[in-house]
């Protein structure tokens, strides 16, 4: 009788854990859909405000158009974003490239050489750099980064507001995105590497370029599209140390990037105008511009994949 009585509540527990598991499901199955959902309305009312201004002056003469005038009147009025998108990209890769580079040393240097109370710290250190907010960084790049290259005689630099200031910024702020998601990928790889390798009698450091980096490099590349996307949409950090002038992107001199145009501009903009927008539609092309490069990645993927094979 109390075996049969256990195997009753055993059976009841296991329905339990069932219908839980299906509660839970469906939960996150509505709040995903919920999610798709936002997102849709969001990309559509950004593509419904930017309508106007894609009518009056055409996708191609806004997108490659040199000048950005919103606020003259008549023949004078001007939106062009071509050197802000350049200043844009131009940012964003260059903060990434640094990060990255930095981020790779970092990771092999916290799974391979460090102590466990080192590399906890340091990861720990990598969250709180995440949370710190982005108006700190900006005022700590404006009174450091920016004051030192003003003091540097040979960049000849009449103002230390640059795009190499924004990019030196950016890079400590994404570096924690890099770090973390290779750090994981490598800590799993040491583990199914390191103890054959020291079985065969093969050098550490050869186990490094020759096993572990090679099999990092999705992680690599999913850092990679976390830094650029965080650096593509970063405003006031950049806004604070980049310049904001409107002209073709020079690693050492001024420039304004999608996200702190609309910034600066959208509360001076009249609701409905061809000023409102364009920013809109600014916004839009950042968008279209973070797509492409994950597409770009997502298939540079799938390629390494296939070499592999």
């Amino acid at each position: 009788m109390l075996e049969y009585s256990d195997i009753i509540k055993k059976n009841n527990k296991s329905n339990l854990n069932d219908l839980k598991e299906k509660v839970f499901s469906l939960i996150i199955t509505i709040i995903s859909f919920l999610c798709i959902i936002v997102l849709a309305f969001i990309i559509f009312f950004i593509i419904k405000e930017s309508i106007p201004i894609l009518k009056h002056i055409g996708i191609y003469n806004f997108v490659f158009g040199k000048v950005w005038r919103p606020l003259a009147f008549g023949v004078s009025e001007s939106y062009g974003i071509f050197y802000i998108i350049l200043s844009t990209i131009y940012t964003a890769m260059l903060s990434t490239l640094i990060s990255l580079f930095i981020g790779i040393g970092f990771s092999i240097f916290l799974v391979f050489a460090a102590n466990d109370f080192v590399r906890s710290f340091s990861l720990s250190l990598m969250d709180l750099i995440v949370a710190v907010p982005s108006v700190i960084y900006g005022f700590i790049g404006l009174v450091i980064i920016v004051k030192f290259f003003e003091h540097i005689p040979i960049l000849n630099m009449s103002a230390g507001e640059s795009v190499l200031a924004a990019s030196l910024l950016l890079s400590f702020m994404i570096l924690p995105f890099i770090i973390s998601t290779v750090t994981e990928s490598m800590m799993m790889l040491k583990k199914d590497y390191n103890n054959v390798s020291l079985s065969l009698g093969i050098d550490k450091w050869y186990m490094i370029s020759e096993l572990i980096l090679p099999n990092s490099k999705n992680a690599i590349l999913v850092g990679f599209i976390l830094a650029v996307s965080r650096a593509l949409g970063e405003t006031m950090a950049v806004m604070m140390v980049i310049g904001n002038s409107l002209v073709f992107p020079k690693l050492l001199g001024k420039a304004e990037t999608i996200a702190s145009l609309i910034a600066l501009e959208i509360g001076m903009a009249e609701v409905k105008s061809l000023h409102y927008s364009s920013l809109f539609a600014s916004g839009a092309i950042l968008m279209v511009t973070l797509s492409i490069i994950n597409i770009s990645v997502h298939f540079l993927r799938k390629y390494l994949l296939k070499l592999e094979l």
